[in-house]
């Protein structure tokens, strides 16, 4: 358990300034907003949606099966995460965000969104009703935003999946627009296109896998084509954590290639999630995976400079490296990393915190070991 406690104290710490300010109403007088000023209005909800999409799972488990001290900080995040809802979607409130206009507002809309599905009793079912209104015309307001022909499809469903799990009308067409689209985008062994061409990056991790699997988890009762498309879904989402999983080095290092590197081990948020939901595959241990996902973990957080001193993060992979942030990233951005963290929603004595440490794949290869041939989807 000394390694769920770790993980627990890295992410409350990485969230912790964000949700902290925006509960005393003083985010935006606070976040720091000179990394890429043009974008200081969105970074407030950049900030908050990212950090609830981490954080939630955790608010999410169940209570009764955490430890004493562990349940007494769990109770104090979900009354402060419940407020940090309500402060960002009152429109009286200091710390009202955009949500309806300039494009970006869409993306972290739709994160705020995800982290309702990921918390549905904690978050979307304990919120006093004037705070589900507002968040519900917040989520509405985002429709003004048109969604690009990529990944952003995804955030106009999210939208939508959001107001289901309120209990508000939702526009099933806007979910069933994503996922046909990428249906078409799909280009073997686990690896969507973000449109029809690929991209050498992280976003089947950052966006498109976690939000297929649990869009057409979430509507497949609903919807006669959604549930056909399930299976093959979770399949290839499977597949797709797999080959996270490879990517970890001996030591915790892992490729940078692509965009948005700057969200650091964000970019193993569908291994996260795949853990989180049971669906490794089987040659994939959970205690393989935790240990894999730690050693990411440690090495990232082991760089002194990776917050400033008032505990903000900054733009980088390990520490402070300005210069790997795109011209859309701000300090608000960077949360996304916050998304390694969704295994805290599982119960101390699942398997994936409980088993004995076992080596992950990159490890046993490079230690001479032995491990299950790696076969491309067929």
């Amino acid at each position: 358990m000394n390694t769920r406690r770790e993980w627990l104290e890295a992410l409350l710490k990485i969230v912790g300034p964000v949700l902290d300010h925006l509960s005393a109403g003083t985010l935006k007088q606070s976040l720091p907003l000179d990394y890429h000023p043009d974008r200081a209005r969105f970074a407030p909800l950049e900030a908050f949606g990212r950090s609830m999409l981490g954080l939630a799972p955790w608010l999410e488990a169940d209570a009764e099966r955490l430890d004493p001290e562990e349940r007494t900080l769990q109770k104090a995040w979900r009354e402060k995460a419940l407020l940090c809802l309500s402060r960002a979607t009152d429109p009286s409130s200091p710390d009202y965000m955009l949500f309806d206009r300039d494009g970006q507002p869409l993306v972290d809309t739709a994160f705020l969104a995800h982290a309702l599905l990921r918390a549905t009793t904690a978050l979307a079912a304990a919120m006093d009703p004037e705070t589900r209104n507002h968040v519900a015309d917040a989520f509405r307001a985002s429709r003004n935003i048109p969604a690009c022909n990529s990944n952003w499809l995804f955030f106009s469903a999210m939208v939508e999946a959001g107001l289901f799990v309120l209990g508000e009308e939702y526009d099933i067409m806007r979910v069933l627009s994503a996922l046909r689209s990428f249906q078409g985008w799909y280009l073997g062994d686990g690896v969507y296109g973000d449109g029809p061409l690929f991209h050498w990056d992280y976003y089947n991790s950052f966006v498109i896998q976690p939000m297929y699997a649990d869009l057409v988890n979430l509507f497949s009762k609903e919807n006669p084509e959604i549930e056909a498309m399930r299976e093959r879904v979770n399949a290839r989402a499977a597949r797709y954590a797999s080959v996270l999983e490879r990517m970890i080095g001996p030591e915790g290092s892992y490729p940078i290639v692509g965009r948005s590197v700057c969200y650091r081990f964000g970019a193993f948020q569908m291994l996260a999630q795949a853990a989180l939901e049971h669906m490794l595959e089987d040659h994939l241990t959970p205690a393989g995976v935790r240990c894999g996902l730690t050693a990411v973990i440690r090495r990232v957080m082991s760089a002194p400079d990776m917050f400033d001193a008032n505990g903000w993060l900054r733009p980088g992979v390990i520490g402070y490296q300005p210069e790997l942030g795109e011209p859309y990233i701000n300090i608000g951005s960077l949360y996304l990393c916050s998304a390694v963290f969704l295994p805290l929603g599982l119960a101390p004595e699942d398997p994936f915190w409980a088993d004995p440490d076992a080596d992950w794949t990159g490890r046993t290869v490079w230690a001479g070991g032995h491990i299950v041939i790696d076969h491309a989807e067929d």
